[in-house]
Parts: structure tokens; sequence; C-alpha cells
């Protein structure tokens, strides 16, 4: 676990290190942001044959499902995570308990 924790501290070290050297993030984001919304227009339009109003309006929806499905999916675990920590504690309650 140490290592995973030390992992992530440098990732956050070299996160915050560029991002405190560039002005402008949004430009520096920009080739990301494309290339991750593009994924969308491939998914609904794969051949390329839809208008461009349209393939903008499907990949609009595609984007949504997937962060409502990141959103659920979130919510279950935090869930499970919430069960898990009340079943332990609970668990501990009657082992002090006895």
């Amino acid at each position: 676990m140490a290592n995973r924790g030390h992992a992530t501290l440098r990732a956050r070290i070299a996160a915050y290190s560029r991002w405190a050297m560039t002005a402008d993030a949004t430009s520096a984001t920009a080739p990301a942001r494309s290339a991750f919304n593009a994924r969308f227009d491939r998914e609904v339009d794969p051949d390329g044959v839809l208008p461009a109003a349209e393939r903008a309006r499907r990949a609009e929806c595609a984007r949504r499902a997937y962060f409502t499905r990141l959103a659920y999916l979130s919510s279950k675990s935090r869930q499970r995570k919430r069960k898990r920590a009340q079943s332990q504690s609970r668990r501990d309650d009657s082992q002090q308990a006895a």
C-alpha cells in the first residue's frame, strides 16, 4: 500500500509542477478534450455518413450516457463501501459486547 500511496503523491507533485508552469491550462488540455470528444463521434457514426448536426446531437447523447453511467457506477460503489463499513461496525460492536 505504501508504494501505491507514494506513486500517487509523486504523480500529484508532477501534476502540480506542470500546471504551475502552464499559463493557459485550457489551451494546454484542448488536444486531450478534442480526442476524448472525437471518441463519441466515432461511436455514433463510425462510417462518417451522418450530417454534422446529427452526428453532434448523437455524440452529445452518447457523452451524457457515458458520464451518467460513471455517476451510477460511482454511486453503487459508494453504497457498497457504506454497507461494508456498517457491517464491519456491527461486527466490531458485537465483539466488544461479548
